[in-house]
């Protein structure tokens, strides 16, 4: 009997590994995929071809959700939820931000103890740099740097 429990006990623990280690692998896959544009003046349509409809037209550094390829497209959700089809080659894998409320403070640091540098008004982007727990290093073209609480902008 014991050696009967040891068994079951060795079985019971490789398949739980097993388990485990599926469940990471399988939450990695499931994970949202973001870029953003990598020039101005992309058009974003309605299906994955260049004769399909145009949505609207994005600017460099915009960033997206992708949500599903097809062949050199990409289908893509922005920040509010608008989705479209872009040409996959003009998304690149710059980490960039764009400011989801009507008006968001930009801190020395990270925190809220830190003293206001700038404001920045609904969608605005930033490139994104370094966390610090719940907060995010911004930086913006004109110069503007400092962190916001990632609460505050979108992805």
């Amino acid at each position: 009997m014991t050696k009967q429990k040891n068994t079951l006990k060795k079985w019971f623990s490789t398949y739980m590994g097993i388990l485990l280690l599926s469940s990471a692998f399988t939450s990695n896959a499931i994970a949202a995929e973001y870029g953003s544009v990598s020039k101005d003046g992309i058009n974003v349509r309605s299906g994955p071809d260049t004769n399909a409809e145009i949505y609207w037209e994005v600017f460099k550094d915009f960033p997206l959700k992708i949500v599903q390829h097809k062949n050199q497209w990409a289908k893509v959700e922005d920040f509010e939820g608008d989705t479209g089809w872009i040409y996959a080659p003009l998304i690149s894998d710059k980490k960039t931000v764009i400011i989801k409320v009507k008006k968001a403070n930009i801190r020395v640091g990270p925190g809220e103890n830190y003293e206001i540098v700038a404001s920045a008004l609904y969608g605005v982007v930033f490139d994104a740099g370094k966390t610090d727990g719940e907060w995010l290093q911004i930086s913006h073209s004109d110069g503007t740097k400092g962190w916001i609480h990632k609460s505050l902008v979108w992805p």
